[in-house]
């Protein structure tokens, strides 16, 4: 019984939860970006001005923020099932299934404490005074409004801030990606960041439920103020999201300036992850890369090549470099036999090794003429529990439970400078190329815009995701990685092209825009 009637207080800040959830990949429903919080809000700010304040503010807030995650990040338990050989969503038996579904439940907790802050600074610090909202004159009553909502609105947006940072971060599905759709508000993140454009639609609701609340008192005779003013002010920010939006629209597709054109070619194997990791068909894969390499980059009947380059996803070739010395001797041949085929820079991910260590790098090497002429860049925000174990040598017990599935650590890179790629052709001679900045993005690092930034340069880039969305399968992960990359683009006002071995392979124009996507031509899907 207890528990029924817990559940039965906490049901708007559930029903909050799953709101927000059809908002992100999946339903794509962008009008609950704009309504999530209403139920949440009735709990935090209630219509009646003499009920008692919210008793367990955090708590309330951290339902809300479990009933988003949960099913938010239940792709994360494919994981554990691919590790164990799923190759579809079959039943892999309980041990993996239950690992996984402890992975979801794990990270969602975590999460939802984000919810719970929230929920409590703005009970306690921003909540609407009575006699300042209901009893004081206009203006009052509207800068009561919209300093509650601005500090509500501001405290969203540092707990996501905080939530991309801390314990290296896990900033996906921000309040501002449920509005990837909308191509006019988003612009807004070259200055904001994604993380700002947050602050958008809670403030928007947040305005909007304290005028429910002044017209719900004044009917019951509780209040003496009617003034809308300040929902006025929060359309008027919106409409100036909105113009500003549309004059980056607009000057970029009016732009009449000097461009680059950089003809690439995405090569995406899809190799389920279980079959590379048993070692399978492995020669079959570097004959599929090879394919298609030449398919559309070879130099035919003495004409240069049709591409100036060429992108092969994270880890395309299933082997470390410079570790065993036969290995490295067959890519070289294997990279040296691709790159004579045509005058293209090949841009491709695969291991490597930490010079004179046995640790590894996740690593995306830039090629153009022979392998010798290799720019290396390695991964530097790692996955936990994929690529790092945390607390390893601190807390023994990680090392008992998940050392088995993770021997080793990968080693992060540290550089912050762009490769360079030279694009043009060859014929004639006198014709030199031109230098272009490739800023590497490795596997989830396109959804962390602090590192993106970090490798702007002026001058000709181009945004350049290599990925493995196969440890997921098919599910709702490809489209959500999607979706919190193009952002990058958009905040950087360049171009971003993604390859993946099993995800979603694209084009996006520097608006944020899918300029171009692949797809199987007989199912339509990526």
């Amino acid at each position: 019984m207890r528990l029924l009637s817990f559940l039965r207080q906490m049901t708007p800040a559930i029903v909050s939860g799953l709101l927000l959830h059809l908002a992100f990949p999946g339903a794509n429903m962008e009008i609950f970006a704009w309504v999530w919080l209403l139920p949440l809000l009735s709990l935090i700010w209630p219509l009646n001005a003499n009920a008692p304040a919210l008793r367990r503010p955090f708590l309330t807030g951290y339902m809300a923020g479990l009933a988003f995650f949960l099913p938010d990040v239940s792709w994360v338990r494919h994981s554990s099932r691919v590790i164990h050989g799923a190759l579809d969503h079959e039943w892999i038996g309980w041990g993996p299934e239950l690992l996984g579904a402890a992975a979801v439940f794990g990270l969602s907790a975590y999460l939802a404490l984000f919810f719970g802050l929230w929920t409590w600074f703005v009970c306690r610090h921003a909540t609407p005074r009575t006699a300042h909202l209901s009893q004081a004159t206009p203006v009052e009553s509207n800068l009561e409004s919209l300093r509650c909502a601005a500090m509500a609105a501001a405290a969203w947006v540092a707990c996501e801030w905080l939530r991309g940072w801390l314990l290296t971060g896990f900033g996906w599905n921000g309040l501002g990606v449920a509005l990837h759709r909308n191509s006019t508000l988003i612009q807004i993140a070259d200055t904001v960041g994604v993380t700002g454009l947050a602050f958008l639609p809670i403030f928007i609701a947040c305005v909007g439920w304290i005028n429910v609340i002044r017209l719900v008192r004044h009917w019951r005779g509780s209040s003496s103020v009617r003034t809308r003013l300040d929902f006025t002010v929060a359309m008027v920010l919106l409409l100036g999201t909105a113009i500003y939006g549309m004059l980056r629209i607009r000057g970029h597709d009016d732009s009449e300036r000097e461009t680059l054109t950089v003809r690439t070619l995405l090569v995406q194997p899809n190799v389920p992850q279980a079959v590379r990791w048993a070692g399978q068909n492995i020669r079959e894969l570097y004959e599929r890369l090879d394919e298609r390499t030449r398919l559309y980059a070879e130099a035919r009947n003495g004409l240069p090549s049709a591409i100036d380059l060429v992108v092969w996803p994270e880890n395309a070739m299933p082997i470390v470099l410079d570790y065993d010395a036969d290995a490295s001797a067959f890519h070289q041949s294997f990279l040296t036999a691709v790159l004579d085929s045509g005058d293209f820079t090949l841009l491709t991910g695969v291991g490597t090794r930490a010079a004179g260590e046995d640790q590894f790098h996740n690593s995306a090497l830039l090629l153009h003429g022979s392998p010798e002429n290799a720019q290396r860049a390695h991964k530097q925000h790692l996955v936990p529990f994929g690529e790092y174990l945390p607390f390893r040598d601190q807390l023994p017990f990680m090392e008992t439970l998940f050392g088995g599935i993770l021997p080793g650590d990968f080693r992060p890179g540290t550089g912050t400078e762009p490769m360079t790629a030279l694009i043009g052709k060859a014929v004639p001679e006198a014709e030199a190329k031109q230098p272009v900045h490739v800023i590497p993005l490795i596997c989830f690092e396109d959804t962390v815009g602090r590192l993106a930034r970090r490798f702007a340069r002026p001058g000709p880039q181009i945004l350049a995701n290599i990925t493995n969305d196969g440890w997921f399968l098919q599910s709702r992960e490809t489209e959500i990685h999607l979706h919190n990359a193009l952002f990058r683009a958009v905040e950087l006002r360049r171009p971003m092209l993604r390859a993946a071995n099993t995800g979603v392979s694209c084009f996006i124009d520097p608006l944020g825009r899918i300029t171009s996507r692949l797809s199987d031509p007989v199912t339509g899907t990526s």
